[in-house]
């Protein structure tokens, strides 16, 4: 990429190491006012986020498509997009720069002391609430300069448009985009109420759940959440009907504390009603044992000093503390 960049602007004729500098001060500027364009999808926004003027950075963009010969944006007094070329472009070059950036923040961080910056994290709902946002405040303390920003959502990141740091994800990691650190196992329990089991018992087995209420949670998808159980070493999803339904865990949780039914949960959501006797468990002996928590990120190279301390504190807090969320539940529910 380096060299086509270069090409265009040095002739024969031309000193080598004059032209060759000329050429990367157009080009690099160029190429980083594209990006910004290219992301913030305007040129004002995009002087905004440089901290220079509209008309410098389309001066920027033009020297650069001239050098090129290509038109990188449609422009119009509406709307500025990329071109097919521009698209292609932007492909190319945005990991390359990106990184050129990383290591620039890497630096600045080792010169200038303790990881700082904000680190954007993102978590399923249930697990943010319950796990990673009380754990925050230790984090906080030992790591003053960074400021963490949590938001909560069951839907899968994004991890360019949402410009995500870190994600927790829960169940089965099948993306292969990114990298997916177990911290501990996630189990899944079908808990009900002591009141709900002694007016209508417990399933015995898989095949008896048809036989009872239960209460159903709906995925940011829009699917039902299928209770999976492995039988025989096989794994086996049941979707039972429900008279009650939510898109919320704890809502989910609720009812069933409430009696109003039983429900597939997490071990870490449901672990202290087991061990107070709130909940009781059933059929541990078909629990899947493949699913997991997992700390997400987009590549293991270049990773800021914030979130290589933040990837470390989650990932040694949680597992210090898998007997409350994963192993007393078990243990009692058996």
């Amino acid at each position: 990429m380096t060299t086509s960049l270069f090409a265009p602007s040095i002739s024969p004729s031309a000193p080598g190491a004059d032209s060759l500098a000329d050429s990367f001060a157009t080009s690099y500027s160029g190429v980083v006012a594209f990006i910004a364009v290219a992301v913030e999808g305007n040129f004002a926004k995009a002087g905004d986020r440089l901290g220079i003027g509209r008309s410098a950075v389309s001066r920027s963009v033009q020297k650069l498509e001239d050098q090129l010969g290509t038109r990188l944006f449609v422009r119009t007094t509406r709307t500025t997009s990329l071109t097919a070329e521009g698209r292609q472009f932007y492909e190319q070059c945005h990991p390359g720069v990106a990184r050129i950036v990383q290591a620039l923040d890497n630096m600045r961080e080792l010169r200038e002391g303790p990881p700082s910056g904000l680190l954007r994290v993102c978590s399923t709902v249930g697990f943010g609430r319950k796990v990673v946002a009380p754990l925050l405040q230790g984090f906080c303390r030992e790591h003053p300069g960074i400021a963490v920003e949590l938001w909560l959502d069951d839907a899968p990141t994004d991890f360019a448009a949402e410009r995500v740091d870190v994600s927790f994800r829960n169940g089965r990691m099948e993306d292969s985009q990114v990298i997916a650190k177990k911290i501990i196992p996630m189990q899944m329990l079908l808990c009900a109420s002591p009141a709900y089991a002694a007016a209508h018992g417990l399933p015995a087995c898989v095949d008896d759940i048809a036989r009872h209420r239960c209460v159903n949670f709906r995925l940011a998808s829009g699917r039902i959440y299928e209770w999976e159980f492995k039988v025989a070493g096989t794994l086996r999803k049941v979707a039972p009907p429900a008279m009650l339904s939510f898109n919320d865990a704890d809502l989910v949780l609720q009812a069933v504390l409430d009696g109003h039914g039983m429900a597939q949960m997490a071990g870490y959501q449901v672990g202290e009603h087991l061990r107070a006797g709130t909940l009781v468990a059933c059929l541990p002996q078909y629990a899947p044992d493949d699913r997991g928590h997992y700390l997400c990120f987009l590549s293991r190279q270049h990773l800021p000093a914030r979130m290589r301390v933040f990837i470390d504190y989650m990932t040694e807090h949680i597992r210090a503390q898998t007997p409350q969320i994963l192993e007393s539940p078990l243990h009692e529910a058996a």
